[in-house]
């Protein structure tokens, strides 16, 4: 994608990953617009970044996506590039009873925000003369984590709808990337100073220069091993066999 010139909204971005992304692609010059549930948080990203704004936004809530996207499509009528961020990582017991409550906020907020938040700007996207959604998976879409089964799996869903997605945008302007992160050294579920976890500020910098690319993932080199546990034909395979379905349609 470029990393200039654009208008981007950044969905989960008051800490971590999400707000690490909003400031650097601040720091080029883009117009950002950040979201998250607490004004409080919004009010302090915003005040430390001049020129960045915010929404406030409950991923998990589709009445709050739709006013969400209203709002953005008619006080930033340039916007270009939606960077699906949010997401929450409760342990869970695949094991034992799974508490239901918990299961449908992760679902909620890891797989149908995203889904619900795309389906809102999608229109517009394609409207515009170039346009970028980014995805936000993790490594653990390929090799899940056993203690966060529920997060694992909407990973893995996110991942298949992103290639499922990019399949049908082939033909508008607007192209799609992925970035699956390892282990990063945010407040995902506890910021520990883990040495086994990636420096958030070195993984914003792999990942800007990642993005900077044509590539369909942004993947930082330390997640390529768990990454490749997938294959990494995936997306010619996937391609090709949405190309001859596509050509030779199912009878319905």
């Amino acid at each position: 994608m470029q990393l200039t010139g654009n208008t981007i909204f950044i969905t989960g971005s008051t800490s971590g990953i999400g707000r690490g992304l909003a400031e650097a692609f601040h720091r080029l010059g883009n117009q950002v617009i950040i979201a998250g549930r607490r004004r409080s948080l919004l009010e302090q990203v915003t005040a430390a970044n001049p020129g960045m704004k915010a929404v406030e936004l409950d991923i998990a809530d589709p009445v709050s996506i739709q006013a969400a996207a209203e709002r953005l499509t008619a006080e930033f009528p340039a916007l270009n590039v939606l960077i699906n961020n949010a997401g929450i990582m409760p342990f869970d017991d695949a094991s034992g009873v799974i508490d239901d409550a918990q299961a449908q906020s992760i679902i909620a907020t890891n797989l149908l925000g995203p889904i619900r938040m795309t389906s809102a700007l999608i229109e517009h996207l394609k409207a515009q003369p170039r346009a970028v959604i980014v995805n936000n998976t993790s490594v653990l879409a390929y090799t899940p984590l056993a203690t966060t089964a529920v997060y694992s799996a909407t990973k893995a869903a996110l991942h298949s709808y992103t290639l499922s997605q990019r399949f049908m945008l082939r033909k508008t302007s607007v192209t799609v990337q992925e970035i699956a992160p390892p282990w990063v050294n945010t407040d995902l579920i506890k910021k520990g100073d883990d040495p086994r976890a990636m420096p958030l500020d070195a993984f914003i910098e792999q990942t800007m220069a990642a993005l900077a690319t044509d590539a369909e993932e942004a993947i930082v080199e330390s997640a390529r091993p768990m990454r490749d546990n997938a294959g990494p034909k995936e997306h010619a395979l996937v391609m090709g066999f949405n190309s001859y379905i596509a050509e030779n349609p199912i009878p319905v």
